[in-house]
């Protein structure tokens, strides 16, 4: 039996996680990226998530503003091999520079989703019972 839980990440792989994470957005900050879809969208990167063995990162992207949020992440995947090399210097401390992978970042729809639903009538009558008991 292992003496090592996997409850999540470790604090290396968030500590890289958000290295990398400052390192993408500069090289997108700075307009290094040659692309139209990539130049007429701003884009934030909420997160980033190491692999175990910190050779893949996993980049969470909200294009904000965008008509096709597909076609940034697409944009962004077809770029990754150059954004890895851009962002080697911001990350020059590392043996291994780690491919770049984008996702599109739902967190916030499914925050949207949880809002609405505690805003709903059935969920809002059965938060304002003020007395506490139950009803008949």
């Amino acid at each position: 039996m292992s003496k090592h839980q996997n409850n999540g990440p470790s604090q290396r792989q968030l500590r890289v996680g958000e290295q990398v994470r400052h390192a993408i957005a500069e090289v997108l900050q700075r307009g290094e990226v040659r692309d139209d879809v990539v130049e007429a969208t701003v884009i934030s990167i909420s997160e980033v998530r190491m692999s175990p063995d910190l050779k893949i990162a996993t980049a969470f992207v909200s294009p904000l503003g965008a008509k096709d949020d597909e076609a940034v992440i697409k944009a962004l995947n077809h770029h990754a091999k150059f954004i890895r090399g851009r962002m080697s210097h911001a990350l020059r401390q590392m043996k291994y520079m780690p491919e770049v992978r984008f996702r599109i970042d739902t967190s916030f729809d499914n925050y949207a989703k949880i809002d609405a639903l505690l805003r709903s009538p059935e969920v809002a009558r059965d938060l304002d019972d003020e007395d506490g008991e139950e009803q008949n």
